[in-house]
């Protein structure tokens, strides 16, 4: 079977090690049932040749190392009027080249929302993959966002598409499915001796949510800063160490000075979890991890779990991790402790250090009972392959 994943921006950050990951966690599951696997992506060339040939050729390199050497339709997008298949550029092959492989393809299973309507016409089948639940609906229906028509949608979601969302399903057909990870890419690692709870994260961008409040439009800033700063004072009232790898720039530099001085460890995360690797090791050799949700998971209450959470849990890492909304399955006790403030989020930390062999089990008990990538990959495929495609 012949699965293209079409992801985003990720040749354009190098830096990204977690970023990189949350799509291979996809392309090596779906290996892993048998799919031969390429990766469809557009990327966006700067203006020095110099700089672009390095970020090619760290991007290969890294597709080599996971096994998609020569399975990559990597193409840029032509930024005059061309609107046929000259208007796309592709690295290393041509447009019949990508169009040959789409159209033998069974699935696209696409992760960028705003992808271009011809690439998508080219497949047999077609899947978007919402991994943003809420916040995805809310810029379709705010027409933020168009997205093309697929034949079947799915969403890591628990809550879109049922009665308890807090926000529209877009008249679409979700099927919910769980985020995966790779559990033996990711095995058991103890350490009883690691000391800091970590997490990795971007911390300022340009990402606003409009919202209602007593009956006025108000813009929230949708920013992992405004979710972390709102605990500054964690420290204060624990003894367990934390440190965050964050990926900052100069404008952010008053807000660390705030975190280090309520006893945070802050570093760059280009320094620690730049890569693959580099981000693989930064997780497994944390004690835990501790982290926050964007202001728009707690105003749509979507029972959201981050990708990376799963590599800590996999990992045998025991996570304190904001409370996102009612869940079905997920836990808020040993290995996964879901806080609403900044007591609960102490507390948590206390008990796993009471009994951290046992939090630490418990934490991989939670990824092999709920994300392992070979059942969740099985029953996307199964999804995907059989369910009648929406009509236009």
């Amino acid at each position: 079977m012949i699965v293209v994943i079409s992801v985003y921006k990720v040749a354009n950050f190098p830096d990204g090690g977690g970023h990189f990951w949350v799509y291979m966690q996809y392309a090596q599951g779906l290996r892993r049932l048998g799919c031969d696997v390429y990766w469809l992506e557009q990327f966006r060339p700067p203006d020095d040749p110099a700089a672009e040939t390095r970020l090619l050729s760290a991007f290969f390199e890294r597709l080599r190392r996971f096994g998609l050497e020569g399975k990559a339709l990597l193409y840029a997008r032509d930024r005059g009027p061309a609107v046929g298949p000259d208007a796309f550029r592709f690295v290393g092959g041509s447009w019949s080249d990508a169009e040959r492989v789409l159209r033998q393809a069974d699935l696209l299973l696409n992760f960028h929302y705003a992808i271009d309507p011809r690439l998508l016409a080219c497949a047999r089948r077609t899947a978007l993959v919402d991994i943003d639940p809420g916040l995805l609906q809310f810029w379709i229906g705010t027409g933020q966002l168009s997205v093309p028509a697929h034949d079947c949608y799915l969403t890591t979601g628990e809550t879109v598409g049922t009665p308890s969302a807090r926000f529209s399903d877009c008249g679409l057909q979700w099927h919910r499915i769980r985020p995966p990870v790779c559990l033996d890419l990711w095995p058991f690692t103890y350490d009883p001796h690691a000391e800091a709870f970590t997490t990795v994260s971007s911390w300022s961008t340009t990402d606003w949510l409009k919202v209602t409040e007593n009956g006025k439009t108000v813009l929230r800033e949708n920013t992992k800063r405004v979710a972390f700063l709102e605990f500054a004072e964690l420290p204060r009232r624990t003894r367990q160490p934390l440190e965050l790898a964050l990926y900052t720039d100069e404008r952010d530099a008053a807000d660390l000075t705030r975190l280090t001085e309520s006893g945070w460890r802050v570093r760059h995360s280009t320094a620690v979890a730049g890569s693959p690797d580099a981000y693989r090791s930064y997780v497994q050799r944390s004690r835990g991890e501790f982290s926050c949700a964007k202001a728009s998971c707690m105003e749509f209450q979507n029972a959201w779990v981050s990708d990376r959470t799963l590599c800590y849990l996999a990992s045998g890492k025991p996570v304190v991790v904001q409370h996102t909304g009612p869940s079905a399955f997920l836990p808020n006790a040993d290995g996964m402790f879901r806080f609403t403030s900044l007591d609960d989020a102490a507390a948590a930390l206390d008990a796993i250090n009471r009994d951290y062999e046992r939090q630490c089990r418990a934490a991989r008990a939670i990824a092999e009972t709920h994300f392992d990538a070979n059942r969740i990959l099985e029953h996307v495929l199964n999804v995907t392959l059989t369910t009648d495609p929406v009509a236009p």
